[in-house]
């Protein structure tokens, strides 16, 4: 079970350090979308999410401050548990990224005592995008589903998450999940580099 969390505000869905594209030159990056205009002090939420090759998590939406290490046990570790636990049985492995709130001691240790496998920061590259089915593809058809145009305020913003991440489709889920494998094959080849 993969996850990870974004922030989203009523421009949408921006990371640097994941929002990528590939071009000779700025002109080309900005005809593809490379520039991001965004209103000043605008209300935001944070999201987080989890899948896996069954399909996704019930979203957890933060819709003030940000992840710490109380929440992250809190509100997003039992979901994730729920969902396994569901899916798998106790036949699976939860990985997390090496953010503060989830490498936290009191995390790790609720993660050991309540998770059957975990993949810890130690074994898993800090910036990864190129392996975690969300960078790579969720994280997108999420935001496709989305009605931006009903999105007027943080109210409007936190409802139209909800319902939109009913919509994300199966297939795109499951087509993520077949090229995982090869995604890591293919990264161990290039040592680890992203993908041109």
């Amino acid at each position: 079970l993969f996850s990870d969390e974004k922030y989203f505000d009523l421009d949408g869905i921006y990371n640097r350090q994941n929002g990528r594209i590939w071009a000779v030159d700025r002109d080309e990056a900005d005809a593809n979308g490379g520039i991001k205009q965004k209103q000043k002090f605008q209300a935001k939420v944070m999201v987080w999410l989890g899948a896996c090759s069954k399909g996704i998590t019930p979203v957890v939406i933060f819709e003030n401050g940000t992840m710490n290490q109380q929440r992250y046990i809190d509100k997003v570790l039992p979901v994730a548990k729920k969902y396994g636990d569901k899916q798998f049985g106790d036949d699976w492995i939860y990985q997390q990224d090496g953010a503060k709130p989830y490498t936290d001691k009191l995390s790790m240790e609720w993660c050991y005592d309540n998770i059957p496998a975990i993949i810890d920061k130690q074994r898993w590259p800090p910036n990864s995008p190129e392996l975690n089915p969300l960078d790579y593809s969720v994280w997108t058809e999420f935001v496709q589903q989305i009605n931006w145009n009903v999105v007027r305020s943080k109210q409007t913003l936190i409802e139209e998450l909800k319902r939109s991440v009913k919509k994300i489709r199966t297939e795109t889920v499951l087509k993520s999940w077949k090229s995982w494998t090869n995604r890591l094959h293919r990264l161990k080849r290039i040592n680890g580099n992203y993908f041109h």
